[in-house]
This record gives structure tokens, sequence and C-alpha cells, in this order.
């Protein structure tokens, strides 16, 4: 009898290890768990802050565009150039320079140029239709309920047009026929089967500057130049002359020559761009993270004379890199 009493608090203490090494195991579990969670989030307040301080030193450079080297070639701000990387002592990020004159403007552009854009982008011809229709809607003032508000209303949660000028890009999400996939863009294949990026209609469309002004030729996507008229030919060759470099404005004077739509383009300096940084922090054995945060900011430049600073229009506290950030090893 005494043997099995001790057999059941021989049993008894076995089990109760086991409890404890379970709860022990748990324990450790959920404080390593909560250890890495607060060093992650470390870690991208960091790389928040470093997208931040690249993003600034980025708007350096364009207030110090007139600054050249000994050769006369520009020090910092080169015109055309679609990114910038930048290395830290902390780590590394890349600005991508995306001017607000490479893009149509949504509230003057014309409806065949808006019709051209979506089937640019690949929309089918009848939801580009509803689109074009439905955008001029969204912009046409009238007091009176149009059938576009009754489709609104019917919705959940129900709302009406602005009609009015569009104030943020965003306001197309909300126009009949859009889709998610047209607005931020996606991705297609080439004839090889690769995947390749497709743009969106954010990066094709603008609330800044004037409707009918010219667009940037080193930075307007091909959909916006074939939205304007110009044959897939010559945007073919400005696309690939792209691929060497800038385009400089003579270029540019006598591409302009070739036709009515080729007058649109031209090499805009005017100082409206979105600023998209994407940075990366240093591990200690040197590479670069996996994390990664994304700002941008949408800034204007004092003009000559002023004895203001840059002017931020809008902040984005977190962004969507474009694809050849998206691809940064």
């Amino acid at each position: 009898m005494s043997n099995r009493r001790r057999g059941g608090a021989l049993l008894a203490v076995l089990w109760l290890s086991a409890a404890l090494t379970a709860v022990a195991f748990a324990v450790a579990a959920t404080v390593r768990g909560e250890t890495e969670r607060a060093a992650t989030a470390a870690d991208g307040v960091r790389s928040y802050y470093l997208a931040t301080g690249a993003l600034d030193r980025a708007i350096l450079y364009f207030l110090w565009s007139g600054i050249q080297n000994p050769d006369g070639s520009p020090r910092y701000y080169v015109p055309g150039v679609p990114r910038y990387r930048f290395s830290f002592p902390t780590g590394e990020a890349i600005v991508e320079i995306i001017p607000e004159t490479g893009k149509l403007n949504i509230n003057g552009a014309q409806p065949a140029e808006l019709l051209r854009l979506l089937l640019a982008l690949g929309a089918e011809p009848a939801r580009a239709g509803v689109i074009v229709q439905a955008i001029l809607d969204w912009r046409t003032p009238t007091l009176a309920l149009t059938a576009f508000d009754a489709h609104y209303l019917s919705l959940t949660p129900s709302f009406r047009a602005r009609h009015a000028s569009l104030e943020e890009i965003e306001e197309l999400l909300l126009v009949r026929g859009m889709t998610p996939d047209l607005f931020h863009g996606s991705y297609g294949r080439d004839a090889e089967g690769r995947l390749i990026p497709r743009p969106g209609l954010r990066d094709c469309l603008t609330v800044y500057g004037a409707g009918l002004g010219l667009l940037d030729i080193n930075t307007a996507e091909p959909a916006v130049m074939a939205a304007v008229g110009i044959p897939p030919d010559a945007i073919a060759m400005i696309m690939t002359r792209r691929l060497a470099g800038p385009i400089l404005p003579q270029e540019a004077a006598a591409l302009a020559r070739m036709g009515p739509a080729m007058q649109r383009l031209s090499v805009v300096t005017y100082p409206l761009a979105t600023l998209r940084a994407t940075a990366r922090l240093r591990l200690p054995g040197g590479q670069l993270s996996d994390l990664r945060r994304t700002v941008a900011a949408t800034v204007k430049l004092a003009g000559k004379g002023a004895g203001n600073g840059p002017t931020i229009l809008r902040w984005y506290d977190s962004a969507t890199p474009g694809p050849e950030v998206v691809a940064w090893p």
C-alpha cells in the first residue's frame, strides 16, 4: 500500500512538472513573440524617419538645383531623373520623383482624352465610356439629381457626386465603373509571359496645374501620351530615347515639329512634384532589412524672388512604392 502511495505521489509530481514545463514554454513563446513585435515596431519607426529624412534631402536637391560641378554639370538635382538613391549610416532610401506636370489634369481633360487614357490602361470600351461619363457628371456643377446620383444613393453608404472640381485624385475611386486595378494599377504579361507593371489612373491624372498645359516629356506615362493623341510609334521612340537619359529641351523642340499632338510635350521644370521615399535599415551584417517604410509628399517650391521655402501641399504618412522600388532586392 505504501508503494502505491509513493507511486501515486510520484505520478502527481510528474504531471505537475509537465504542466509547469508547458506553462514555462508558453510564457517563453509569448515573451519572445512580444519582443520580436516590439523590435519590428521599433524598426518600423526608424525606417519611417529614415524615409522622411530622405524625402527632406530630395527637397534640398530641388532647392540646390542651380549648384553645378566644376565641369558645369548639375551637382544635385538633374531634371528628368526619375529617382535618387541615398545612402545613410543607418540604411538606404530611394526617392521617386513624380512631377505633376507629366500628368493630365482631371478637372480640365477633354472627354476624348479621358476615353483614350482609359483604353490605353486596359479598360474595356463599355466600362471606359461609363467612367468618362461619370467623371464628367462628378465635376459638372448642378443642383439637379442626376442618374449617377441615383446610383450613388442606392449604395451603402450612400452619397452624391461632388458636382464640382475634384480636390483629391482619390475621389475617382467613388465614380461609377471605377475599379481598384484601374485606379492603382496592376500587373500584366509581356510577349514572353513575364509580369510587367501597368500604371493606373493615379499615375496619369492630377488635380494640380492647368488642364490644357504642356506635359513633361521625360516623365509622362505612355498612356498619357496616347491620351493626347500621340501615335504609338512616336511613343515607342520617346520611351527608347528616355532610357539613355533625360530628353533635352532642344530635342523636345525638334519632336514638337512632328505634329500637333507632339506640341503638348516639352521639358517642363515647374517645381510641383510628388516625392515618394522608401527606406530600409542596415542590419549589423551590412545587408539591408526586408522591412520597408514608404512616405510621400506633394511639394511645391517657392517661385523666384519669393521668401518662403517649399510648401507641402499633401503628406502621405503611408504610401505605396512604384514597381521599380517594389523590385528593390
